[in-house]
């Protein structure tokens, strides 16, 4: 009877060393108390086969990169499906409005920087409450706001500030206000906050420290509206503006890597942090393929390429970022506090006024 149950537990041992051998990085690298999970989910995303998102920030190269690297990691075939739209921030908020409102969703995740909508879309029901095993290392964006535990966690978190091109100004300043008359009227560009979700949630945060005065003066300078963070940073390369005032260091950092001498501050007065939440839609199609591609953004490793292709700063904790001038780790930052929660439709429109009244009046 020993023999037997000594067998019985070498043959046990053998299989469990087996599955353990053929286990995926993700599966291999995790807490021992969530790989049983995390294989089950593995294998109901191969049999899905797909997964869509939309965002408003990754790159198509910083896509292919991480894909890579995640079927990697996750051991999917090649064949396996991870289908991409970047979109500006207003255009995610449509197309999601759309299928959500319609009932027929076709999304499985998005990501975008506009906290007070993810949490409408949390209260009206349309976001899967997840814990992913990743969850864990987001205590603080949890509990600074850029996050909600179970709902939606930022892959990164970016912000706009004022960038400029040495070759064609000779900028020295620290300061927000140092940009004002820093250059020529109509050669600075602005953030179109009445068309950018993300430019006008910086407008609001940045009125935590900069008075209608300020905005004002900014106005007289007569900027040229800018949409997309692209457009923005070319703008600054063939010399039409000199400055932007609401610059993105992810967008500096593409354009300086192709050739060009961007440069940019992160001002005395403090910054404005724009979380990129990441969630999975309640209706998600692919439900489980979309819970693997959320738990791999949120990895070191996938951090570590977002934070380097993208500029992301990333909010896991214990994070080096690879690019500290670019994005620097969060807490040697100097954000601006403000309590999303607190942010809904009504502030949102009441801040929209307000800008247009200074910018369009």
């Amino acid at each position: 009877m020993k023999l037997h149950l000594l067998a019985g537990l070498l043959l046990a041992s053998v299989f469990s060393f087996a599955a353990w051998a053929q286990d995926p990085p993700a599966v291999a690298n995790a807490d021992p108390a969530d790989r049983d999970a995390i294989r089950a989910t593995i294998a109901a995303a191969k049999a899905e086969g797909v997964v869509s998102y939309w965002d408003a920030v990754i790159a198509p190269e910083t896509h292919d990169e991480l894909v890579q690297l995640f079927l990697r990691a996750y051991g999917l075939p090649a064949n396996f499906a991870v289908k991409h739209t970047l979109s500006p921030t207003l255009g995610v908020v449509t197309r999601v409005e759309q299928e959500v409102g319609s009932g027929n969703v076709t999304i499985d995740m998005a990501s975008l920087a506009s906290a007070p909508w993810v949490g409408g879309l949390v209260k009206a029901g349309h976001i899967m409450k997840y814990d992913s095993p990743e969850a864990k290392h987001y205590d603080k964006a949890y509990a600074t706001g850029l996050g909600l535990r179970s709902y939606f966690t930022p892959n990164g978190a970016y912000m706009f500030v004022p960038s400029w091109n040495p070759d064609t100004l000779d900028f020295k300043g620290k300061t927000w206000k140092d940009v004002l008359n820093a250059v020529p009227s109509g050669r600075v560009s602005i953030n179109d906050a009445p068309n950018s979700a993300t430019g006008l949630l910086s407008y609001m945060g940045l009125r935590q420290i900069l008075d209608l005065d300020y905005f004002r003066a900014l106005a007289k300078m007569k900027p040229q509206f800018i949409v997309r963070s692209e457009q923005t940073a070319e703008r600054l390369v063939n010399g039409q503006d000199l400055m932007a005032w609401g610059g993105s260091p992810g967008r500096m950092l593409q354009y300086n890597e192709r050739g060009a001498n961007l440069k940019f501050i992160f001002p005395e007065e403090g910054i404005l942090l724009l979380g990129n939440a990441t969630f999975i839609l309640a209706k998600a199609p692919h439900p489980n393929a979309a819970k693997i591609w959320l738990d791999f953004q949120l990895s070191e490793a996938a951090q570590t390429i977002l934070s380097k292709r993208e500029a992301l700063s990333s909010s896991r904790a214990g994070f080096k970022s690879p690019l500290p001038d670019y994005a620097p780790a969060i807490d040697t930052l100097k954000p601006i506090p403000i309590d999303w929660s607190k942010i809904g439709p009504v502030e949102i429109a009441k801040a929209k006024a307000e800008w247009q009244s200074i910018f369009a009046p």
